[in-house]
């Protein structure tokens, strides 16, 4: 693959032109070399960059995190990148359960509320307007 713009890499990968720019001043993209003319140039390792970027933002990592496990994997520090993958899977379980509480409770007040009648007798209205909420 040969050198390309950032509108070709764009394409490529799916990733909108500002979204590249705006991970170049976030130094999660290297800065590009530029041609005579000044067009920003790219190359197959932009693209690998790139893809990882977006597959790590698929798997609900911040960008400060991104920004770490490329870090990592420049140094090749694999018990590094395994440690902030168990880290995160950590933070995904502890939202999973979360969820499930707040799902829970969401059912709940649900099947409770017939879904007719006064406002002041609606058990989601009474629930969310309780001061010390169980």
């Amino acid at each position: 693959m040969s050198a390309m713009t950032i509108g070709r890499l764009a394409k490529q990968t799916g990733v909108n032109i500002d979204t590249i720019r705006y991970y170049e001043r976030n130094q999660l993209l290297p800065e590009p070399v530029r041609r005579l003319s000044g067009y920003r140039e790219y190359g197959p390792t932009d693209v690998a960059r790139l893809r990882f970027i977006m597959r790590a933002k698929d798997l609900g990592f911040t960008l400060a995190e991104i920004a770490e496990l490329l870090s990592l994997s420049a140094d090749r520090d694999v018990r590094g990148v395994k440690r902030r993958a168990e880290a995160h899977l950590e933070q995904v379980e502890h939202k999973i359960k979360e969820l499930q509480r707040v799902r829970r409770g969401l059912k709940a007040l649900v099947a409770a509320c017939p879904g007719h009648g006064d406002l002041e007798h609606c058990p989601i209205i009474a629930a969310l307007s309780e001061e010390n909420p169980s």
